[in-house]
C-alpha cells in the first residue's frame, strides 16, 4: 500500500516514513509545498492530510487529485505520531 502524507512537521518527516514502513506501506512525505507539487504526489492508495500544519493550496491539490482519480482522503487536525498510527490502523493492513 502506498501512503502520501501532506502538512506535519519537518522534523516529523523521517518518522512519519517509519512508521508508514512499520505498516508495510510505501510513503511519501510532503511537510512543505515542492514546485510541481501536482505531480509529485502520485497516484497513492490514500492520502493523510495534517489540515493544522498545512497551507490552503496543498490541500486544495490534494482535494482535486482525490477527486480526480478517486483516492480516499483523511484530514485530521493533529499532526501527532498516535493520529497518523490510527489512521493506519483503520486503512492499512499489517
Amino acid at each position: 500500500m502506498s501512503v502520501v502524507v501532506v502538512g506535519g512537521n519537518d522534523r516529523m518527516a523521517t518518522r512519519y516514513k517509519e512508521i508508514c514502513k512499520s505498516y508495510s506501506c510505501k510513503a511519501k512525505v510532503f511537510t512543505q509545498m515542492p514546485a510541481d507539487f501536482d505531480n509529485k504526489l502520485g497516484n497513492p492508495d490514500l492520502m493523510v492530510v495534517f489540515t493544522n500544519t498545512c497551507s490552503h493550496k496543498m490541500v486544495n491539490s490534494v482535494n482535486q487529485r482525490s477527486e480526480r482519480l478517486d483516492i480516499p482522503v483523511v484530514k485530521i487536525h493533529n499532526a501527532s505520531v498516535n493520529a497518523l498510527k490510527t489512521v493506519l490502523d483503520k486503512y492499512a493492513v499489517r
